[in-house]
């Protein structure tokens, strides 16, 4: 079975185990640029490299050059190499771009295994290969993983690994339900019920001006810029993961209790190149909420159907099917032809609830 689920967690460390912490980061970050600098090198003069060379080239000619790394985990830089050769898969698949140099300070990340063998984690303290015990602030449940990957946010260090873990499909409240995704609302579903957007970010716009103002006068490379900085990346730390918790409350609420979810293929992209409307869809988060309904569906036995991108549902009515303009002022849809009046992301999610394989709210005439 394959791992399908995830935790993360913040570390509690002493000072000496931050320092511990910092030197992994920075070997992964040496190795990965040292690999990534190599196979241009090798890329201009003609020749096709492959991290499979590249590790064998460090591990017999560069790394005995230098005493340092053989005080730190050896699978450090296996899988900074490992990272090397996904990211060029993705760039050379088209998802993603030419991998760039990392920076010190700038997502400072490392992962290790225990050499094929399980690593047990529960409890509040855990013992680790090589970086032996350490401390997380909640207690984790007894489980085996592979591997674990450790990383540093905002000054604080957290660690997130993988485990096997089986969901039961939960009882279901409503077979069907259409959700949806808005502006002025986050969600709103065909049940009635409604997610207000929190909208994070703009709640802390003006703490986020004062303390980036207060950034801007600090010198480049001065403790006290290092400090404000520090407040900045904390700030935009909390920012996140408020958006986060909200969306998974939100997707878990709806992949449990309903058998079918029906939502609209947005091109998030494409909105986002709006500049009036950017910053509210992204405060939303609506492609994370996308992404978090994708699998936990099928982790909670729901199917997720999702309509075509160019599928009328606010054009529609929900009661006869005529289909009339509707600008985004406008924010009741009045019926035309029969006379419905009705909130126009309520009838949207109600057009959607009723969306079929055939792409209409129809079904196809039998025979």
């Amino acid at each position: 079975m394959a791992p399908n689920h995830s935790y993360t967690t913040k570390l509690k460390l002493n000072n000496r185990q931050k320092t511990l912490m910092a030197k992994h980061a920075g070997f992964s970050r040496w190795v990965y640029n040292w690999g990534l600098a190599m196979w241009k090198d090798a890329y201009n003069q003609g020749l096709k490299p492959n991290t499979k060379t590249l590790k064998r080239l460090f591990t017999n000619h560069v790394k005995p050059e230098y005493p340092w790394m053989r005080e730190l985990s050896s699978k450090v830089y296996q899988y900074a190499f490992i990272n090397l050769g996904e990211a060029f898969k993705r760039f050379f698949k088209g998802l993603g771009k030419y991998p760039r140099f990392k920076c010190k300070g700038r997502n400072d990340r490392f992962t290790i295994d225990h050499s094929g063998r399980p690593i047990r984690l529960g409890g509040l303290i855990h013992n680790l290969p090589f970086l032996k015990r350490v401390r997380t602030f909640e207690p984790l449940p007894d489980c085996l993983t592979k591997k674990v990957t450790i990383y540093k946010k905002a000054g604080e260090w957290y660690i997130s690994f993988d485990l096997e873990k089986t969901f039961e499909p939960t009882l279901k409240e409503r077979e069907r339900v259409g959700v949806d995704f808005g502006i002025k609302t986050l969600a709103v579903l065909s049940s009635g019920v409604e997610f207000e957007g929190l909208k994070p970010y703009r709640n802390a716009e003006r703490k986020l001006a004062r303390v980036q103002r207060k950034l801007s006068k600090k010198v480049r490379g001065s403790q006290n810029y290092s400090k404000a900085k520090l407040q900045v990346q904390k700030l935009h730390r909390r920012v996140a993961d408020i958006r986060k918790d909200y969306l998974h409350k939100m997707t878990t609420y709806i992949a449990k209790n309903h058998s079918v979810v029906v939502i609209e293929d947005l091109n998030v992209s494409g909105m986002m190149a709006n500049h009036k409307l950017a910053k509210v869809i992204g405060d939303n988060g609506l492609y994370e909420a996308r992404r978090q309904l994708q699998y936990k569906c099928e982790r909670y036995g729901a199917k997720l159907v999702v309509a075509d991108r160019f599928f009328p549902s606010s054009q529609l009515c929900s009661s006869c099917g005529n289909k009339q303009p509707m600008p985004l002022s406008e924010r009741i849809y009045d019926c035309g032809c029969c006379g419905n009046k009705i909130d126009r992301d309520w009838n949207a999610s109600l057009n959607l609830e009723h969306y079929n394989e055939y792409g209409s709210t129809r079904k196809p005439a039998e025979g």
